[in-house]
C-alpha cells in the first residue's frame, strides 16, 4: 500500500473481539443472549457478512457463539482476563498472517453497527498510516480501522486500554449513537429492545 491509496475490505481482516469477562452482565452468557431472535453476539457478525474482507478472525473466550459457521476463524484467548489488549495482540497475529494490509476491530456486543458506517469507514482511509474510528459526536470507540503500519503498536498493547491513544490522533466517523450501542449489562439489552420496536 502506498500514500493515497485507500484501504478496501478485500485487503482488510475483521477482527472480532467476542473474549471479554461480561462481569456487568451477570450469571449469563452475554454474547448467547437472545436479540430479536439471534444471539447478541452474531448481529455484528452477520451484519458484516456481505463486506468482502480478506480474513474474519474471532478472538473469543471461555464461551462464544460459533462464529466458525459465519466464516470466522475462531482464536481462543487464554489470556482474556488481563484485558482486551490481549484479544487485539491475537487478532493482529491472525492478520499478518493472512498478509492483511490493515484490520478492522469491532466488538461482538455492539449489535447495531451498520455496513453503511463500515464503508465511511473505509472511505476516510487515505494513506498507509491511517487510523479511522467511530464516534457518536462526543465518545470514541469502535469499530476502528488501522493499517498494516500501526500493527507493531497494536501488538504491544497492555491492559484494557486497547488502542485508545491510537484512535485519538486518526480520524473520527461521526454516526448516530444509537449506532454505536454497546451492551454491558441485562438493562442494556432490555432498553435496546425497547428502542428498536
Amino acid at each position: 500500500m502506498t500514500d493515497g491509496d485507500r484501504l478496501t475490505p478485500e485487503r482488510t481482516a475483521l477482527v472480532l473481539l467476542a473474549a471479554g469477562r461480561s462481569s456487568r452482565f451477570g450469571a449469563a452468557d452475554k454474547l448467547a443472549a437472545d436479540l430479536f431472535g439471534r444471539p447478541l453476539g452474531l448481529h455484528v457478525a452477520a451484519t458484516l457478512a456481505p463486506l468482502p474482507f480478506a480474513a474474519r478472525i474471532a478472538v473469543c473466550g471461555g464461551t462464544a457463539p460459533d462464529y466458525a459457521a459465519h466464516g470466522f476463524e475462531m482464536l481462543f484467548n487464554p489470556r482474556a482476563a488481563e484485558g482486551a489488549s490481549t484479544s487485539v495482540a491475537l487478532g493482529v497475529a491472525a492478520a499478518r498472517t493472512h498478509g492483511c494490509d490493515a484490520v478492522l476491530i469491532a466488538l461482538a456486543d455492539m449489535p447495531c453497527v451498520t455496513t453503511a458506517h463500515i464503508q465511511r469507514l473505509f472511505d476516510a482511509s487515505d494513506n498507509a498510516n491511517t487510523v479511522v474510528a467511530s464516534s457518536d459526536g462526543v465518545r470514541l470507540s469502535p469499530p476502528a480501522l488501522f493499517s498494516a503500519a500501526h500493527f507493531d503498536t497494536l501488538a504491544s498493547l497492555s491492559g484494557d486500554q486497547g488502542a485508545r491513544d491510537l484512535i485519538r490522533s486518526g480520524r473520527h466517523i461521526v454516526t448516530r449513537a444509537d449506532e454505536l450501542i454497546d451492551i454491558d449489562t441485562e438493562a442494556d439489552l432490555a432498553a435496546l429492545h425497547h428502542i428498536t420496536r
